[in-house]
């Protein structure tokens, strides 16, 4: 048993030596305890081969399970230190500090000299947390500029690839991201706009069975979806969650946005829509096509009411609508009431 021993001794040490990989060192010695193990099935008891490597497969096979033992464990801590690697969000500590580095300093400088925001609200908007539903029209922009003004954690979801029909507006893909994951690529674009913002991708649908757990963990809500059956589950999660919802919708050439946020005397979207219009009445940009820079202008805004909500500057568009019609230049504010009985908030805004 000791020669063996020593010939595997002697192919680990040289194989070492000579700089050959741990991969083919172990590939040698699995050979050589089957050439072992060969040897005492074959031969019969008494042989002076059987006797000069152990006499019995007894003490191997204990050797190996000892050693299956040791690489199983080892197998297993390692994939728990990597569970746990990537458990942790990216950056996590820097962005509870809310401590500046001097790129940063330098980046939101036209912030910071702001009255209406100031450091505090540069460092409100690092500790921000905010939730984007839908990287299309409306949420490309908005992705943008929320990531170069500095809001700190940004969430986005969609369950959409890039194609190239959406590049004649969604500027935050490109021609080489088509097939890619929307999240992905959006992802990418906001990471090299500003390495400092902890992007989350979530590449699926908005469902019930998720919008609560998802909602809970940001400050606010972008809605820039293009169906009704997500802008309603938006709303009602919002409204349970106690969390703003901003949000946009696009046609040709017109755009509308609102705040929708009974805790801060305002309706939900419910209030305002009580009901999804019918099939053919308000066509997708798919179908009724949309002008290529108005999802820009309206996903700007919605980054500007973000902005103003987590550094309470000025008066965001709770209680509003505004309303902006590119072919003829004009806008237009209406104001929006509380419904007494709304489903979702139950006219929550007219007690405040």
């Amino acid at each position: 048993m000791l020669l063996v021993l020593a010939i595997a001794a002697l192919i680990w040490g040289v194989g070492a030596l000579i700089g050959v990989s741990r991969q083919a060192r172990l590939t040698l010695l699995v050979a050589l305890f089957g050439i072992v193990l060969l040897v005492h099935l074959i031969l019969p008891d008494g042989h002076p081969v059987r006797m000069a490597t152990g006499e019995t497969p007894a003490l191997w096979l204990l050797l190996a399970g000892f050693a299956a033992m040791i690489a199983v464990y080892r197998r297993g801590l390692s994939a728990l230190r990597r569970r746990a690697k990537d458990a942790e969000p990216p950056q996590a500590e820097p962005q509870k500090t809310g401590a500046f580095t001097e790129t940063e300093l330098n980046r939101y400088a036209r912030h910071i000299v702001l009255r209406e925001i100031g450091g505090p609200g540069q460092k409100r908007m690092k500790q921000a947390r905010v939730l984007v539903i839908g990287a299309g029209g409306l949420g490309a922009p908005a992705l943008q500029y929320l990531a170069a003004a500095g809001i700190g954690t940004i969430g986005v979801i969609d369950d959409d690839i890039v194609e190239n029909a959406n590049l004649q507006r969604q500027v935050i893909h490109r021609d080489a991201d088509i097939g890619t994951p929307k999240v992905f690529s959006a992802q990418q674009a906001m990471v090299a706009q500003n390495p400092s913002v902890i992007v989350r991708p979530y590449h699926r649908r908005l469902t019930q069975d998720i919008a609560a757990e998802l909602f809970a963990d940001y400050d606010l809500i972008l809605d820039g979806t293009d169906n009704f059956e997500t802008r309603y589950l938006a709303n009602a999660t919002a409204v349970a969650t106690g969390k703003p919802l901003i949000s946009g919708a696009l046609s040709q050439w017109e755009g509308q946005l609102s705040v929708f946020d009974p805790a801060h005397s305002g309706p939900c979207y419910e209030c305002i829509f009580p009901e999804a219009p019918a099939p053919g009445l308000a066509p997708s940009c798919a179908e009724a096509g949309v002008i290529g820079p108005l999802p820009g202008v309206i996903g700007a805004m919605m980054a500007v009411e973000t902005i103003k909500i987590v550094t309470d500057a000025g008066a965001p568009l709770r209680g509003q609508m505004l309303i902006y019609d590119a072919l003829y230049s004009e806008t237009r504010t209406i104001r929006l009431r509380p419904r007494a009985d709304c489903p979702i908030c139950h006219g929550k805004g007219q007690a405040n």
